[in-house]
C-alpha cells in the first residue's frame, strides 16, 4: 500500500519551491512500462510549463487538483487561448472544478495560481522517454527571457 500523507505533499512542495523550475514531480508508478502512469506534480506560480500536446505518442491526460488553485489553458493551432478551466481543491471555492481531462491532440498548459499547488496526473502507459511531448512552436522555450513575460500574459487571461 502507498499512502500520500500531508508530510509527503509538503516535502514535494518544498522541493518545488527550491527547484529552479519551481516545480517537482514524483512518480507513483513503479516503472515506465506500467500501463498506467501516475504522478504528483507540485507547481509554484512562477513555474512556466511550455504549452504542449501529446500527439506524437497519443495519450489523453487526466489532471486532478490535490492542493491549491490552478488553470488548465487550451490553445488553438496558432497559439490563441481557446479555453480556460480553473480548477482546485474544494476549499478554493464551491462550484470550482476539481480537475479536467485533456485529449492528446490539444495544445495546453497548466498554471499554478497560488503557492503550494499539487496536481495528480494520470496517463496511459507505457511511457517512452524517446517520445517526448510535442512542444508548441509558437510558445517561448522554458528558461528563455520571453518565458516569464509569456507566463504573466497567460495569467492575465486566466484571472482576467
Amino acid at each position: 500500500m502507498k499512502v500520500f500523507s500531508a508530510d509527503y505533499l509538503n516535502e514535494l512542495t518544498a522541493q518545488a519551491q527550491c527547484s529552479p523550475r519551481k516545480r517537482q514531480h514524483r512518480n507513483i508508478h513503479e516503472s515506465y512500462a506500467d500501463p498506467c502512469q501516475r504522478l504528483f506534480n507540485a507547481i509554484e506560480p512562477s513555474s512556466y510549463i511550455r504549452p504542449h500536446r501529446h500527439a506524437t505518442d497519443p495519450r489523453d491526460e487526466l489532471l486532478i487538483a490535490v492542493r491549491g488553485l490552478m488553470a488548465l489553458v487550451e490553445f488553438d493551432e496558432q497559439g490563441k487561448v481557446k479555453g480556460i478551466v480553473r480548477f482546485g481543491a474544494s476549499r478554493n471555492g464551491e462550484g470550482l472544478a476539481v480537475g479536467a481531462e485533456i485529449s492528446a491532440n490539444k495544445w495546453h498548459t497548466v498554471i499554478a495560481l497560488v503557492p503550494g499547488c499539487v496536481l495528480l496526473e494520470v496517463k496511459a502507459g507505457p511511457f517512452d522517454a524517446n517520445q517526448p511531448k510535442d512542444l508548441a512552436p509558437w510558445a517561448p522555450d522554458e528558461g528563455s527571457a520571453a518565458a516569464a513575460e509569456y507566463l504573466e500574459k497567460l495569467k492575465e487571461s486566466v484571472t482576467g
